[in-house]
């Protein structure tokens, strides 16, 4: 697998890339704008061509974008969900201008995990066909949660549920699976039989290539918690094992393994980049 981390581009793009490079990121994950609003001001396109570029010069790939997160596509407020569906096109139009392989995005909360799931499906179609170039090749991958409260998209089977309904042309929406948001929700990822039998419930529910992308967390609680605190690789419940395991599975090879790690720069991404790689060369 290829290992990098969540950076921040606060300080420019070239400086991400320099930092990126310090740690040891091989593909990186950033926010294309603030997190915490509804929307930004345009891209620099010029900035956001030399940072492609900065990236190919240094074979930083993929890119992988993540959306706001006052996204809410499951919601039964209307309003909400229309500016959901807004930001939503904006941030796949920002992934295609910034050459990313893919947009993360959580789906939102509801009670109701059928309702939830049509809402997301019709808000995913509506934001792909307002965006400015639907057919750029940006994939839209779908998050599984911790489960805590009405969040949507702890199963996987809830996440083939969108990608079942969803009026998008085949290949668009993908799975971005998150370790600790797994195993917080009871998924067993500790040996390789466990990982494989989740790989194989996520390709004959989602499809073949559906899983793109992975957050590589470990946990600070137990199995089944419900409780979503990212722990350092090997520190937390899920354990060294668990991605040992996941870097030696054959048919991830080929897909970013994306730290979100708690903790002070640049330590915490440059360890805990140390700790995948370690674990990749020992497969």
């Amino acid at each position: 697998m290829l290992v990098g981390a969540h950076i921040s581009v606060s300080g420019g793009y070239e400086k991400a890339v320099d930092y990126a490079l310090e740690v040891g990121c091989e593909c990186l994950q950033i926010f294309a704008k603030s997190p915490r609003q509804w929307r930004g001001k345009a891209l620099d396109r010029e900035a956001a061509s030399r940072f492609t570029q900065l990236r190919a010069e240094h074979d930083l790939d993929p890119l992988v974008t993540h959306t706001a997160y006052l996204i809410n596509l499951a919601t039964e407020d209307d309003e909400q969900w229309a500016k959901s569906v807004a930001a939503l096109a904006d941030e796949i139009d920002r992934g295609r201008i910034l050459q990313a392989y893919g947009v993360v995005t959580h789906c939102g909360s509801n009670p109701d995990p059928d309702r939830g799931a049509m809402r997301i499906a019709e808000g995913v179609a509506a934001a792909y066909h307002a965006c400015s170039e639907p057919d750029s090749g940006v994939r839209l991958l779908l998050e599984n949660t911790a489960g805590a409260g009405n969040t949507f998209g702890g199963a996987i089977e809830e996440l083939a549920a969108v990608i079942d309904r969803a009026e998008v042309p085949d290949g668009f929406l993908g799975i971005c699976l998150d370790t600790c948001h797994a195993h917080a929700y009871g998924i067993d990822l500790s040996t390789p039989e466990a990982w494989e039998n989740v790989l194989q419930t996520t390709r004959e529910s989602c499809g073949p290539d559906a899983l793109a992308a992975i957050h590589a967390n470990d946990c600070l609680f137990e199995l089944g918690s419900k409780r979503d605190r990212h722990a350092w690789i090997g520190d937390g419940f899920m354990g060294e094992g668990t991605f040992a395991a996941m870097m030696c599975i054959e048919s991830l090879r080929d897909l970013p393994a994306l730290l979100e790690m708690p903790g002070e720069v640049p330590q915490k991404d440059a360890e805990n980049i140390r700790r995948l790689k370690g674990l990749r060369e020992r497969c």
